[in-house]
């Protein structure tokens, strides 16, 4: 499939630039989408961030470098883009577990971490219920803080960001200024190409607010939007399964637009949400 295809095209590229910097931009735009959506599509499929996969990658290249014996370690350090010893040292045991100089020692072990391939498996065995719908665009209002390029710094940044908000009293000040749709407390990645990227724990409204809270106008798009209960691990499944199960055969892919999780209700162990993902037609 077209899609797949092109996922494995900017593997490709990746391959093809181990010993160069990297441009997660131009990855991105092999595989036709946003930098964001690519990284969260790869994490999802492959299992790993897309920084922690090129990391095992130049590792494991790195090693069979140092077994071949015909450069000093230093040399492959900067091959694989580490001007310190000690990043390329610390960097090559958090992957094999030992120091780059053991590697020539005989019987010493290294691990290896073969290129990836994108493929269609057969899954689908639970259901998941969803609509399309074309929305004009809308305002939110509430609080934000900008991310990292890289999308798994920011595993800390946003549940810390929740727990402020619910401990400062911003979640209870948003829930009585909501209005219109979509009719919940929304987590907004605002992450377009050409934009800063920040998260928003915000609602829709159309109230005046003070200097505390901020806004956004989220564009008009189509949305896919899928509906879930449970715990907040819950919403992490569901969105690995909507990237890994239906996007691949929807005939939709990812539009240049926020995802936004919509929180119903405020029972974190039966969180009742919807998960809305910007997609245009292929």
């Amino acid at each position: 499939m077209e899609w797949i295809e092109r996922l494995n095209q900017s593997i490709t590229y990746i391959e093809e630039h181990l010993t160069e910097e990297i441009n997660y931009d131009e990855i991105a735009k092999i595989a036709c989408c946003s930098t964001y959506h690519f990284q969260r599509m790869f994490t999802y499929m492959a299992n790993v961030s897309l920084s922690e996969y090129i990391r095992r990658r130049r590792m494991s290249l790195a090693a069979v470098d140092l077994q071949n014996g015909e450069e000093k370690v230093i040399d492959i350090a900067l091959k694989y883009g580490y001007s310190s010893p000690t990043a390329f040292n610390r960097a090559f045991q958090s992957v094999h577990q030992i120091a780059p100089s053991l590697v020539r020692e005989e019987g010493i072990s290294v691990k290896s971490f073969p290129p990836i391939s994108i493929k269609i498996t057969v899954k689908g065995v639970e259901e998941m219920n969803y609509r399309i719908e074309k929305r004009e665009g809308f305002r939110i209002v509430g609080v934000s803080q900008p991310l990292h390029r890289e999308i798994e710094k920011n595993f800390e940044i946003v549940p810390q960001m929740w727990q402020k908000a619910g401990v400062d009293g911003t979640i209870g000040k948003l829930a009585s200024m909501m209005e219109g749709q979509p009719m919940g407390l929304l987590g907004v990645s605002a992450c377009g190409s050409e934009e800063e990227w920040r998260y928003f724990i915000a609602v829709a409204t159309s109230q005046e607010i003070d200097d505390s809270l901020e806004e956004y106008h989220v564009p008009a798009g189509t949305w896919a939007i899928f509906t879930g209960s449970g715990t907040n691990l819950s919403i992490q499944e569901l969105e690995q399964r909507i990237v890994t199960e239906w996007l691949p055969t929807s005939g939709y892919e990812y539009a240049n637009a926020p995802d936004i999780e919509v929180y119903l209700n405020a029972d974190p162990q039966n969180t009742q949400y919807e998960v809305w993902i910007p997609v245009i037609k292929k």
